[in-house]
């Protein structure tokens, strides 16, 4: 094996062994939508975690991957289609021929491109999924992801990672704050806005109600999951072993997320009185959100602000979202739009010249508007196209009964029926209300909501 074989074997594997982490982390979504919605509504919630990434892989192996990164303007319009066009992969530089030039930079095949990718969008379907729970159907929901994982994220993924006009404005986005993260919440916040509340969540001229999580354990494991994954998702975005990049992402993913849980748990403290355990979870992917954009391009100490800032922003934000009785079950919303906004806001302020190519430094270190500019440019393109074509997809599903009403704990037709501890229950419930009271007397069942099913 000559040395060149070698480097591409070595990246090869460096890049499908983080893509394996970031597919892994799948579980952490759905055991933290799972444990911080009710019992009742379990089994659907990991249902739909467990078959949105089949959906979402699908979609972008026959139409996404070739929007976003084969050749063209707007959008991706030479071909891709089924994994389909002229490549030479590994080939870099000058020496690639074929329609993904986007990618030419990475000497792996284009398998390897392609999974790598897929990961990432299955991603921005998950983050949807986690807003919308117990008010959305089950069918209605995984039309949604094929929509926003075939087409809409696809054609904003192209404009920064696809040689888009973003890309070629100098934006930087090194590991997906606006491409994944900012997609993904723009298309919460939609979904939370045209679905509406869960029932009886905000009553007229009451206070909120609150809907507590059932089980915080699937928090902890999921949180965990996902703090791990991401060691896959920022080192591994370098799809290449450069072990001054990989070192220099790894420390600064660690040390924002580390900053952030421990100001969200100390700022929730202070502010609620009592230290509130999904703040901490939510303040530590705050804060890993917040450097996914900025983790190749900033030094450790910068790292520790945008962290430290994450982890009290996540919290009002929390706060903020509730008053405007925007109803998100996990904070979704609070973690990955708000946050994927500030992450890519940071590059132009923290980002130090030369690292991993950077052009220019930010803002804070003297580099005025030059890559703050394009920074906030993708923000004020990437957000309205996302939301306004997702206010449009579900605005038609809700238009087609895309929101499920429940009696007695779940609703009629509408998916998999479970016990709440994932068992598969065939036979007929009694769903009067006095029933369901003897079922659940805790109170985790709500005769009056709507599901996500």
């Amino acid at each position: 094996m000559t040395p060149d074989q070698l480097k591409v074997a070595a990246d090869t594997a460096w890049t499908l062994l983080t893509g394996f982490l970031v597919f892994f982390m799948n579980a952490g979504f759905g055991l933290i939508e799972a444990g911080l919605c009710r019992k009742k509504n379990t089994t659907m919630i990991l249902s739909k975690n467990f078959v949105v990434f089949a959906i979402s892989a699908l979609a972008f192996y026959v139409a996404g991957f070739g929007l976003m990164f084969s050749d063209g303007g707007w959008v991706g319009w030479s071909g891709g289609w089924l994994l389909g066009g002229a490549d030479n992969s590994p080939a870099i530089g000058e020496r690639y021929s074929g329609v993904f030039g986007a990618l030419s930079w990475a000497g792996i095949p284009l398998f390897a491109k392609f999974y790598f990718q897929l990961v990432f969008c299955g991603t921005s379907a998950t983050i949807v999924s986690g807003s919308v729970n117990e008010r959305m159907k089950y069918a209605s929901f995984l039309v949604f992801s094929v929509i926003l994982t075939g087409i809409i994220y696809p054609i904003a993924g192209h404009w920064v990672w696809g040689g888009g006009f973003l890309a070629q404005a100098g934006m930087k986005d090194f590991s997906g704050s606006t491409v994944v993260h900012s997609v993904g919440g723009w298309a919460a916040l939609a979904g939370i806005i045209v679905l509406g509340p869960r029932l009886g969540r905000y009553p007229a001229g009451g206070r909120p109600a609150t809907f507590p999580g059932h089980n915080m354990g699937y928090v902890f494991l999921g949180g965990m999951i996902l703090w791990l994954g991401w060691f896959g998702f920022n080192p591994g975005s370098t799809m290449s072993l450069d072990p001054d990049a990989i070192a220099r992402i790894a420390v600064t993913t660690t040390l924002s997320s580390c900053a952030s849980t421990v100001v969200a748990t100390l700022y929730a403290w202070w502010r609620h009185g009592t230290p509130d355990f999904s703040l901490t979870v939510n303040g530590c992917l705050a804060g890993l959100v917040s450097i996914t954009a900025p983790c190749a391009y900033v030094d450790p100490g910068s790292a520790l602000v945008i962290g430290a800032i994450a982890g009290v922003t996540v919290t009002e934000a929390v706060l903020i979202f509730d008053k405007l009785r925007l109803d998100d079950p996990v904070g979704a919303t609070s973690v990955h739009l708000v946050h994927g906004i500030f992450g890519t806001v940071c590059v132009g302020l923290f980002g130090v010249k030369g690292y991993s190519g950077l052009a220019h430094d930010g803002l804070l270190r003297g580099g005025g508007f030059a890559q703050l500019g394009p920074q906030l440019e993708a923000v004020v393109t990437v957000g309205p196209f996302s939301f306004v074509n997702v206010v449009a997809g579900v605005a038609r599903n809700r238009a087609g009964d895309g929101i499920a009403r429940q009696r007695g704990g779940r609703a009629h037709g509408a998916g998999p029926r479970g016990d709440g501890n994932g068992s598969v229950s065939r036979r007929s419930p009694d769903r009067s209300p006095s029933a369901s009271r003897a079922r659940d007397p805790a109170g985790t069942v709500d005769d009056m909501s709507r599901v996500a099913v």
